[in-house]
């Protein structure tokens, strides 16, 4: 009876403790901010993906255009100017397999890194976030099939962090 009790409840707390979603709703934007100027994220990596910078700057104008109360603007004058720079997209080796003594590369990890810059205007303050994601590919891929297969997951990753970094303060 002693041994069952602790197994219990440490059966229920591990039941209780999985994975779970979680979902930042809690959006805080200032009233008296109405419009955002989503600037060109540059790719400044030393490694260069040519589609990521177009396609991730596309996706969070989307996001905060639907997901926000802010006007997207193209004018300088904009009470929110975001800009950012992919400062690292980078590849290497997260794990290695041993077959009949033979080692072998079984998953790789590509690592994204943009650096976001938001200027309040109207507060006349800056600030500064570096959002950063790690995506696990197969050893068998290669650089351009690791690419192809992450691209949607990268960008849809990518604009959630930095959504939720400026926009949730997580």
């Amino acid at each position: 009876y002693c041994l069952i009790l602790p197994a219990i409840l440490l059966i229920a707390m591990a039941g209780n403790s999985g994975c779970k979603v979680y979902s930042f709703r809690d959006i805080a934007i200032p009233d008296s901010i109405k419009t955002v100027k989503v600037n060109f994220i540059e790719n400044r990596a030393p490694y260069v993906n040519p589609l990521l910078s177009p396609r991730l700057t596309d996706r969070l104008r989307q996001k905060i255009v639907s997901q926000t109360k802010l006007s997207q603007t193209n004018n300088d004058n904009a009470d929110w100017n975001i800009s950012g720079q992919i400062t690292n997209y980078s590849f290497s080796t997260s794990g290695i397999s041993s077959e009949t003594g033979k080692s072998s590369v079984s998953t790789n990890r590509l690592t994204v890194t943009v650096h976001i810059v938001l200027n309040d205007q109207k507060a006349n303050k800056t600030q500064e976030y570096d959002v950063s994601r790690n995506f696990e590919f197969s050893g068998n891929q290669s650089i351009q099939q690791a690419e192809a297969s992450l691209g949607d997951e990268i960008i849809r990753g990518m604009t959630d962090d930095i959504f939720n970094r400026i926009f949730s303060n997580w």
